[in-house]
Parts: C-alpha cells; sequence; structure tokens
C-alpha cells in the first residue's frame, strides 16, 4: 500500500502543474477550456518528438510549454476575435488539436524508453548523492518491507511546484493579473475603465493551457511514452483537482488557493489509488471514481454549510427565548 500511495503522490504532483493551469482559465477567467484535453497532448508530443530528435529534456519541456500556451492563445482568439461561444471555442480547438498531435508525432504513440528524460537525468544525479539509501535504510528499521527506488522525481517535483506557484503567486498580484482576475469576475465593469479584456483572456488562456502542456510534457517522460489519446478526460481531473483542493483546504487568499489546488491535484490521486485497491473496483471505474469524488466536493461542503446554518439559527432562537423568558 504505501508504494501504491507514494506512486500516486509522484504522479499527483506532477499533475498538480495542470490542475494550476485548469484554476486560471476556470476559475480566474471564469472560461469552461475544453483546450486541456488537446494541449496536454500537444505538450506531451512536442516533448518526446524533441527529446527522440537529440533536444535536451529541459528545453523539450521548455518547448512543450510554448506550445500549449500557443494553442491556449488560439482558444483566446477564437473566442475574443472571432466571437465564437467559449465553450465551442474550446471544442474547436481541442478537435484541432488531435490531428495536429498526431502531425507532431507522425504516430498514434511514440516512444521513449531509452532516451535521456528530465527524471533520468535528475535520478543520476540524485543517485550519485546516496539520499535513496539513507532513506530506505531509515525505513527498513521503521518496518517497510517495500520501499520506493527512488525520491527523486518527488523532490524535483515539489521544488518545480514550489517555483512555479510562486510565480503564479506574484504574477496574479501583478497589474496584469488583477485585471485578469477583474476580467473573470466581472468583464463588462473592467471593460468600462478601459482595459483590454480581449488581451487578458488570450494571455490568460495561453498561461492556463502552457501550464497544461508543461504537465502533458512532464507526464510523457514519466511514463516513457507519448499517445495521443492521453489527454482524454484531462479537464475533469483538473476540475476535479480544483474542486476537491478549494473544497478541502479553502480559498480565502490567492495564495492559499494556488495551494489548495495544488493540494487537491495530490489528494485525488491518492483517493482514486486507494478506491482502485477495492476488490470490486476496476482500472476502468477510474471516472466514475473522479465523477462521484467531484460530486461529494461540491455537495458535501453546502450541506455542512447549511447544517452550520441551521446549528446557528437553533442557537440564536434559545438565546431569544432565554432573554424574553
Amino acid at each position: 500500500m504505501f508504494i501504491s500511495i507514494f506512486g500516486a503522490v509522484e504522479s499527483g504532483v506532477i499533475y498538480a502543474i495542470m490542475a494550476l493551469g485548469v484554476y486560471l482559465s476556470f476559475r480566474v477567467l471564469d472560461f469552461p477550456d475544453l483546450t486541456v484535453d488537446g494541449s496536454f497532448v500537444t505538450g506531451s508530443s512536442v516533448a518526446a518528438i524533441s527529446i527522440v530528435s537529440g533536444v535536451p529534456p529541459v528545453l523539450a519541456t521548455l518547448f512543450a510549454l510554448l506550445a500549449g500556451f500557443l494553442a491556449g492563445c488560439i482558444t483566446g482568439v477564437l473566442h475574443t476575435k472571432g466571437k465564437i461561444n467559449p465553450l465551442l471555442a474550446g471544442i474547436l480547438m481541442m478537435i484541432a488539436l488531435y490531428s495536429i498531435n498526431l502531425r507532431i508525432m507522425g504516430r498514434p504513440t511514440l516512444p521513449m524508453l531509452n532516451e535521456p528524460t528530465i527524471f533520468k537525468q535528475i535520478g543520476d544525479w540524485w543517485a550519485s548523492l546516496g539520499i535513496d539509501q539513507a532513506i530506505t535504510s531509515w525505513l527498513t528499521n521503521m518496518g517497510l518491507q517495500q520501499t520506493p527506488s527512488t525520491w527523486s522525481v518527488l523532490f524535483f517535483m515539489i521544488v518545480l511546484l514550489a517555483l512555479i506557484k510562486l510565480c503564479i503567486d506574484f504574477f496574479l498580484k501583478t497589474e496584469v493579473g488583477l485585471a485578469l482576475r477583474a476580467t473573470g469576475d466581472n468583464q463588462k465593469m473592467i471593460r468600462s475603465f478601459s482595459a483590454n479584456t480581449d488581451f487578458l483572456i488570450i494571455i490568460g488562456l495561453g498561461l492556463s493551457n502552457g501550464l497544461v502542456a508543461m504537465s502533458g510534457g512532464l507526464i510523457a517522460q514519466y511514463g516513457g511514452f507519448s499517445d495521443v489519446n492521453m489527454g482524454t478526460g484531462m479537464i475533469i481531473i483538473g476540475l476535479a483537482s480544483v474542486i476537491i483542493g478549494e473544497a478541502s483546504f479553502g480559498t480565502k487568499t490567492i495564495v492559499r488557493t494556488t495551494l489548495a489546488v495544488l493540494l487537491g491535484a495530490v489528494v485525488y490521486r491518492i483517493v482514486v489509488t486507494i478506491a482502485l485497491q477495492v476488490g470490486f473496483l476496476e482500472t476502468g471505474d477510474m471516472k466514475l471514481i473522479t465523477a462521484l469524488l467531484v460530486i461529494a466536493a461540491l455537495v458535501v461542503p453546502k450541506i455542512i454549510k447549511g447544517r452550520k446554518e441551521k446549528l446557528r439559527r437553533q442557537r440564536k432562537r434559545a438565546a431569544l427565548s432565554v432573554k424574553e423568558g
């Protein structure tokens, strides 16, 4: 079980970048962007073909981010300049990206098992430090018989996530970031202040899909392959991470909300992993588990809030009765 949970946390921190991208479009811009299902694969395709072609993994990951940024900007242009409904603009871009991704890879699946990925390079450096042996020895003394082969991926992704979170937090507090948040809250009001909302939406969607594509590029390097269908349902997983994170950890400030989204992605992976350990559930039930998790994250906080409000009213009535009596 420990190995399964560790694997869930490891993949969860990689998918957390994608969840942060979905948060930017879904919560900050209030834009239902279905481009995510396509841009995730665009990121994995660009990273995979770049690495296979001899591009350094770090540069390949940045190429993936740039490709996703361009895809998001095109969705923004379709909506703002083409006056296409946000939902339809995202669907059209997602469909177009399916063919583009096939063109990029030249085949439905592109393996890179023997290629130097960013995680292999980090793993080689990490192994030279001898930290894995020390942690394994400590865990074995604690009574664990099975331990992870390396902690390098988790360590690297936590550092990378912290840097990305700090950048997003800083950006959302800048003048452009505040205008972006205001555009999502009330587009008409911010336009009355002479702000260029079209530009803000295009940039916002570009950043959102850039992060999603970066996550796709890292997942491809983590799994050792890129597949044209690996983005199916990714928007639902991103939304589940955002909603679970917000419901579990709160949204009082931007710093807290972005942290909640990152933790939500990890919690989502852990819950799905634990759920799949149940005997009657199979891997194919993952979509059902995701739907049930989102429903629970949406309904349970409202029920708890309703009960708290009911108790508060009962206490108030009781206090008034005592006062009048």
